[in-house]
């Protein structure tokens, strides 16, 4: 069963009581929550995610609610609760489901770590994937929103989870977080993307989310080979153009984008230096998104220098 096959009210219900439980990737979480906006966005974002069978084991046990006393009434805030414990401050009751987003982009970061795990988008198309790495700024969602709205499949926006042993590819297919000035970007470039709720003034600025296609969710379980990793660069200024990078520097960008390198250690940086052995590593300077999809075909045809 999908999260879209459950009605509004139910929905409602089950995730004031009991809680659901849904199948993200490789984990499953047991969600609680009494705020009616978020279970209207989860619906909404998370609708073609499995469910999975209730009374099963959960890799993490979230909810999310308003603080007791008058926060609760007053300015009302949401809280995250992770196995009971709080980790981190209040925000506003509006910005309850990008807190459920980065609450789950912390409990995956430092809890799971049978993957090395990078602040990357990865997507596949044609058999090959590609890894983005990027900071904030680099326009990686942006990119990545507009490659899954034609068509490539989407195996997350956040987070690269790289095999230790294969270097496979496993999916965590999720909401693309857009931020700021990409939402205008993206609502123009396809004009039936489907976005949540906006939410304002957060630590990132205003803040929304593209539902993931369908295709991409309902492949949740299968795992994908890496071909490349292009750290893409976007600015207003530059032209479109697609350049090898050393794996020298590629290998320092990865260690830099990773969530649990640190924890790793000897084996994290076997993993990467075995990485970038396997892929061929660019950079893509962009200012225009069609350009750039242009570029990202490509590299997935092994046309880079024609």
């Amino acid at each position: 069963m999908k999260l879209a096959d459950i009605s509004k009210t139910d929905l409602s219900n089950r995730l004031k009581n009991e809680g659901i439980r849904l199948r993200i990737g490789p984990f499953v979480i047991l969600l609680n929550t009494r705020i009616e906006a978020l279970s209207s966005a989860l619906k909404l974002l998370y609708g073609e995610s499995e469910l999975a069978i209730d009374g099963g084991f959960s890799d993490f046990h979230i909810s999310l609610d308003a603080p007791a006393g008058l926060r609760g009434y007053y300015r009302p805030q949401v809280l995250f609760y992770f196995d009971g414990q709080v980790p981190f401050k209040p925000l506003p009751i509006t910005h309850a489901f990008p807190l459920f987003e980065w609450g789950l982009n912390w409990c995956i970061a430092k809890y799971v770590h049978q993957y090395l795990i990078l602040h990357a988008a990865v997507l596949e198309k044609n058999n090959r994937s590609i890894i983005m790495p990027g900071p904030p700024g680099s326009g990686k969602s942006t990119l990545c929103a507009a490659l899954a709205l034609r068509g490539w499949r989407l195996l997350s926006d956040e987070m690269a989870l790289v095999g230790l042993e294969d270097l496979s590819l496993t999916p965590v297919t999720r909401p693309v977080a857009l931020k700021n000035e990409s939402i205008d970007i993206i609502q123009r470039f396809e004009s039936d993307a489907v976005l949540g709720p906006l939410s304002y003034d957060t630590s990132k600025g205003t803040v929304a989310h593209l539902q993931p296609p369908v295709d991409s969710m309902s492949r949740y379980l299968e795992k994908s080979g890496v071909s490349y990793i292009v750290m893409p660069r976007y600015s207003p200024e530059s032209s479109n153009e697609v350049r090898e990078m050393q794996q020298s520097s590629m290998l320092k960008e990865l260690i830099r984008n990773s969530f649990n390198y640190n924890i790793l250690r000897e084996e994290g940086f076997r993993t990467a230096c075995r990485l970038v052995d396997a892929c061929g590593c660019f950079t893509l300077d962009f200012n225009n998104l069609d350009d750039a999809l242009t570029s990202m075909d490509r590299v997935i045809h092994n046309s880079v220098n024609e």
